[in-house]
């Protein structure tokens, strides 16, 4: 009996699951798949909500990210030798302007400093610069890749000689 073919968003949020927790599931899609089950199974009321609206379909996706950082945290909350930090650029109105995304990224690569292996974790950055259901003007988009390169760089700069930084944005 064959298998019923996956759906892209599924292949999508499966391939998501396997390159966040690659540290714990050695790059094995059957881990990830169990992952990404659980995940799933947590969210089984929301989505049988959007099966009912299909229109709301992106408040699952955002639903589904939000869960999987929850877990990267708990799950790095765990290892004393692997530092973990994690900003949410959406938090504020302002969080994402150069001014205060150079200061978030500095306070979190002064945190990771005594780590040789550490997380950077960015998440809603793009959100927070293009917003949803607005138009993504050239200027918001060369703000997202401006920013972008700005985090790498900066991360590149500050980090220590010999660290092994893992820069993750979502």
């Amino acid at each position: 009996m064959a298998a019923l073919p996956r759906s892209r968003d599924d292949l999508r949020r499966l391939h998501f699951i396997n390159a966040l927790f690659a540290h714990a599931t050695g790059q094995d899609l059957y881990l990830a798949e169990q992952i990404k089950a659980a995940i799933a199974f947590d969210l089984a009321e929301l989505e049988a909500q959007i099966a009912s609206h299909p229109a709301s379909a992106r408040t699952y996706d955002d639903a589904f990210n939000a869960a999987a950082v929850t877990l990267l945290v708990k799950v790095f909350a765990r290892q004393p030798t692997h530092g973990f930090y994690h900003w949410d650029a959406s938090l504020t109105l302002t969080a994402a302007t150069p001014l205060f995304t150079r200061a978030e990224i500095m306070a979190g690569l002064r945190q990771l400093a005594r780590y040789r292996e550490a997380t950077l974790l960015v998440t809603n950055l793009r959100p927070a610069l293009i917003p949803p259901g607005a138009r993504a003007t050239p200027k918001r988009k060369r703000d997202y890749e401006e920013a972008l390169a700005f985090i790498r760089e900066l991360a590149a700069a500050r980090t220590v000689r010999g660290a092994n930084l893992h820069l993750l944005f979502l």
